[in-house]
């Protein structure tokens, strides 16, 4: 039986007008989308959501509709996370979690904490947050890792924390988890090039970026490797490696956007510091998109 948050999960982008505001147009397209191309479940403002530069009043804005487009067709997972515990959790007493099924939470980054420090942060969170929490180890952007062994304490340790995005890259650290995890505890990939053999060694599935653009056929290549069609999920993961690169290749979620735009999603629009990608990027991911129809 697939984990609630197995299989595709998509890290959804806030879409933005020219003048720097929330395009609710575009999210509504683009949740219709994402439901419409049978992901599993959707991520409301993670990193890719670039909750960074948005102040609160604007990530309940854009929860509150998201949750209004979805109509509860998908599990929503929400974002929150941040490098002083205290305020996450005055953040727990301000944001409306109805219809929230989970957080996913980020280890915190620039402190560079110690393990027991990474341990105690998510503790006083598992002990103030209302709904289920996912942990969300991404080293790339945290500066520090959360070990093997701290993740499997917390799963461990506290019933509401239920799953973990493992974005270090490091597919021993992901079987260090698989291996010594309870049951019920679902490790998903946060790497898109890295979904096909994290699911190989028993994960269960990816929170992708990606997926924003293609979710019909990044969903078959997860779904085909759940099942254990290796032969099929590869060919796919192949296909696409080129456009995955090429969507990171000047960060995210600026490519991820381009391929929004090339698609009639929404604009490429994203906030300061962030730009959009470059014409050059923009026009081949414009020809990867296209080659894919």
């Amino acid at each position: 039986m697939q984990h609630k948050f197995g299989g595709l999960g998509i890290a959804m982008v806030t879409p933005f007008l020219k003048n720097g505001r929330v395009d609710f147009d575009g999210l509504t397209a683009l949740t219709n989308h994402l439901v419409d191309g049978g992901v599993d479940f959707l991520v409301v403002q993670g990193t890719t959501g670039e909750p960074a530069t948005m102040n609160q009043s604007e990530q309940q804005d854009v929860l509150e509709h998201v949750k209004k487009i979805n109509a509860s067709r998908l599990p929503l997972v929400f974002g929150q996370g941040g490098n002083n515990t205290q305020a996450v959790i005055d953040g727990f007493k301000s944001f409306d979690f109805t219809g929230v099924d989970a957080i996913l939470s980020a280890s915190p980054y620039y402190n560079k904490p110690t393990q027991e420090g990474i341990y105690q942060h998510y503790k006083a969170l598992s002990e103030n947050c209302p709904v289920d929490i996912i942990l969300y180890n991404v080293p790339g952007r945290t500066a520090s890792n959360m070990s093997a062994a701290t993740t499997l304490r917390l799963a461990h340790d506290f019933d509401n924390v239920i799953a973990v995005k493992e974005a270090s890259g490091d597919l021993g650290q992901v079987a260090q988890i698989i291996k010594g995890k309870p049951e019920g505890f679902a490790v998903i990939s946060g790497d898109d090039p890295l979904v096909t053999p994290h699911i190989s060694i028993g994960g269960d599935g990816v929170i992708s970026v990606i997926g924003n653009a293609i979710p019909k056929d990044f969903g078959k290549l997860t779904h085909d490797a759940i099942k254990g069609d290796y032969k099929s999920a590869a060919a796919l993961h192949i296909r696409l490696l080129d456009l995955i690169d090429l969507l990171f290749v000047e960060g995210n979620p600026g490519g991820v956007k381009a391929a929004l735009e090339t698609k009639g999603i929404c604009g490429d629009f994203v906030r300061l510091p962030l730009v959009p990608v470059s014409e050059a990027t923009k026009s081949a991911i414009k020809l990867e998109i296209e080659g894919l129809a």
